[in-house]
């Protein structure tokens, strides 16, 4: 047996969400006329109580695609320095925006209003203009922290005052929603755009949705077309979100729990140091001195279970559905053993 903890994009599709897929209706997107993603974006769209939305093939194309919308060649980000969309997306903001990036140091990737404001930059020909704030949340490299809606409400503020946009790459957004019991109507309020991801948490096999004013939307669609990112009969997989979310956002609290059981039981290991809080369905620990986490990842990988080092001391574990109670005991087990 196999126990995969390297993240929660490797889950497979459940029964249901095939059943959805292989009767889904499809039609051609770049046309226009594919039923089943029409309705996966009126369906996400509807949910933040926002305008429209758009379906693509991954959340960093979202996320990539909101920045090229909302800056201008020579414009400045705003975004902790451990954001996704500087760290994991290939230089993209700087590929595909010629935009330069203002990097704060958050606290597990959460960054404040009073940061942001102390880093815009003033009107001045020797600096890049600042147009853009991106939040994200659940923020992967803070081991799965929310962001409080108090604290975002204070950023808008400040974007409103100063004329700048503000992005949540939402990639776990769903994750966020159900640990702090808020509502996705709630974040629809408070951003210009979100990007959320299906094949995470959710368990989609592929696919991302950009939200956003419909104007807004329109020109992101023509940047899509920019990037490659037209699908075709991508109602397969859009029936495949829009069963995700009928179905798979409350279950959420399970994987939830399941790292929390696993929080408690590395916080007792003698070569554990640290583990970060855990708000959702990330587990990052710090491996204790003496040990790496190459070593204590290839012995692990040796009993079948599967995680990923993500620096020279920290190691990352990440439930999702695929993940059993029975697969967290044996996972705490083979810890205790090791």
């Amino acid at each position: 047996m196999i126990i995969d903890y390297r993240s929660d994009t490797v889950t497979r599709p459940t029964a249901g969400m095939l059943e959805a897929m292989m009767r889904a209706k499809v039609g051609d997107d770049v046309l226009g006329d594919d039923p089943s993603v029409n309705e996966l974006e009126a369906l996400s769209a509807d949910l933040f109580g926002m305008e429209a939305a758009l379906f693509c093939p991954s959340g960093t194309m979202t996320n990539q695609i909101a920045i090229k919308c909302h800056t201008q060649p020579g414009d400045e980000v705003i975004c902790d320095f451990t954001s996704h969309v500087y760290q994991y997306e290939g230089g993209g903001i700087a590929f595909n925006s010629s935009a330069s990036v203002q990097l704060l140091q958050g606290n597990r990737g959460r960054i404040t209003a009073d940061q942001v404001r102390n880093s815009i930059n003033a009107d001045d020909v020797h600096k890049p203009h600042t147009s853009l704030v991106s939040l994200e949340n659940t923020c992967n490299r803070g081991g799965g922290s929310c962001y409080e809606l108090e604290e975002i409400q204070k950023i808008r503020t400040v974007c409103d005052e100063r004329g700048l946009k503000l992005h949540l790459d939402g990639a776990r957004l769903y994750n966020a929603i159900v640990a702090k019991k808020q509502s996705a109507q709630e974040f629809g309020q408070l951003f210009h755009t979100i990007s959320v991801c299906l094949s995470k948490g959710l368990g989609c096999p592929v696919g991302s949705v950009l939200l956003g004013p419909a104007d807004f939307i329109k020109k992101a669609r023509r940047i899509r077309k920019v990037f490659g990112g037209g699908m075709r009969q991508a109602g397969f997989i859009a029936a495949a979100g829009i069963y995700a979310l009928r179905n798979h956002v409350d279950r959420l609290e399970e994987d939830h729990q399941h790292a929390k059981q696993l929080e408690a039981a590395l916080n007792e290991l003698p070569f554990v140091s640290q583990v970060l809080p855990v708000e959702t369905n990330i587990v990052i620990f710090t491996v204790a001195e003496g040990y790496t986490p190459q070593n204590l990842v290839a012995q692990l990988k040796e009993k079948g279970i599967l995680a990923y080092a993500i620096s020279a001391t920290q190691i990352r574990l990440v439930t999702h559905l695929d993940v059993t109670p029975d697969m967290i005991n044996e996972t705490i087990r083979i810890f205790q053993q090791l």
